[in-house]
């Protein structure tokens, strides 16, 4: 029995259907992969916006104590200032050691110290010694201590120095003074060589002659 006009109309119809099917399956395959990388992707933000909430958050620098902050603040007033006296001529650090006066004041009495320790001479090196030992004693003058005591510390040091320099020039002036002695006593010698020499001696006296002329005989 030859197949039917159906028959032939519903094979004719097989390729459009199979390429409808492989279109629908094309177009609905990739959809669940995208929804997929969209849920990774966003799950990857909240993730990163909860370790970023769950950051400390930086730590603000503590406010410094008013003492501190008064006691740095002195500090480096000392600090210009002894800078400025560092350069000073002898003549200037000669009227502000009278500007100063007995310094009565802890910071007054760091700052006469600082002019005495420029002026290189060990007495005054010895004042300047005692006036920090006056601060350091004081207890009202605590944001003054750290910089005395190192101050006291570079005193030290600086007197030892400067013992030691007194001690050779002193040793030095006694070689000068020995051998100042020892030139004049050198030039004494000299001296006395000196007069001996210019002494002639007397010429002797001429012995009588015993060949006189005798008068002739009769």
């Amino acid at each position: 029995m030859p197949p039917s006009t159906d028959f032939f109309l519903r094979l004719s119809a097989l390729p459009a259907l199979m390429a409808a099917a492989l279109l629908a399956a094309c177009s609905s395959g990739p959809a669940p992969e995208r929804n997929t990388d969209a849920a990774a992707a966003q799950a990857a933000r909240a993730a990163a916006s909860a370790a970023e909430a769950a950051r400390p958050a930086p730590s603000q620098p503590a406010a410094l104590p008013e003492s501190v902050v008064f006691a740095s603040g002195m500090t480096l007033r000392m600090l210009a200032y002894a800078e400025r006296v560092r350069v000073m001529p002898p003549a200037e650090l000669t009227q502000e050691t009278a500007r100063l006066g007995d310094a009565a004041s802890p910071e007054a009495q760091v700052q006469l110290s600082l002019v005495l320790s420029q002026l290189r001479q060990l007495p005054e090196l010895i004042r300047a010694q005692e006036l920090l030992a006056r601060v350091l004693g004081n207890a009202d003058a605590q944001p003054l201590h750290p910089l005395a005591r190192l101050l006291a510390s570079r005193y030290a040091e600086q007197r030892r120095l400067e013992e030691t320099l007194d001690k050779q020039n002193q040793q030095l002036r006694d070689v000068q003074r020995r051998l100042d002695q020892t030139n004049e006593r050198l030039e004494a010698l000299k001296a006395i060589e000196r007069s001996l020499t210019s002494r002639q001696p007397a010429a002797p006296a001429s012995a009588p002659s015993n060949n006189r002329a005798r008068p002739a005989a009769p």
